[in-house]
């Protein structure tokens, strides 16, 4: 059992370590109809990348939080962008559910999850929080616990304070959960 717990922690370890640590530029078709890069981010003082879906219970257990993170921070130069990279589900599926669940950040979608392959983004919701150089600052869970009632560690808000107030963050990593991500099978 030792053995196993010890593999689990170094392919944790790797896989965490596989997660570039800048990203380039890239562009993707928002629900909203129009076309929006990273790069129209530049001024923010951080943005907030999570990956999200309109099936995932998870992730839907986490809407009214993601739509309160956004509210919070976008007067303070936060952006937020939310990705949907999940092969069956449609842009009217996710217009609808934004509409359903009250989501006013920005969503897009990742045909052929170019970019979650690219970020290594696995969960819904999994948030990759990078600064204006598209440098990761943190990646992982939103908070601890699913069930709201049960948070006792609000990573993303912690972050996004430290970010805010000029300190480094502290906690860089923290293991995302939720639903994997339904890609797209490359032949």
């Amino acid at each position: 059992m030792k053995k196993f717990i010890l593999f689990i922690l170094f392919l944790s370890s790797f896989l965490l370590a596989q997660i570039p640590e800048k990203f380039q530029n890239f562009t993707l078709k928002g629900i909203d109809g129009k076309y929006y890069s990273l790069s129209d981010f530049k001024n923010s003082k951080a943005i907030v990348i999570i990956f999200i879906s309109t099936q995932c219970p998870v992730s839907n257990d986490y809407n009214s939080r993601m739509e309160k993170l956004y509210k919070d921070y976008r007067d303070k130069g936060i952006a937020f962008i939310g990705i949907n990279s999940n092969k069956e589900e449609t842009v009217d599926e996710i217009i609808e559910h934004a509409k359903k669940n009250n989501l006013s950040f920005l969503i897009l979608k990742d045909y052929e999850n170019k970019i979650a392959d690219i970020f290594k983004a696995s969960y819904t919701p999994e948030v990759y929080v990078l600064n204006s150089n598209f440098e990761l600052l943190y990646h992982g869970r939103i908070d601890d616990s699913r069930k709201i009632k049960n948070v006792k560690q609000e990573d993303l808000k912690n972050a996004l304070e430290e970010i805010l107030a000029g300190k480094e963050v502290s906690v860089k990593n923290t293991k995302a959960f939720g639903c994997t991500i339904k890609r797209v099978k490359n032949d």
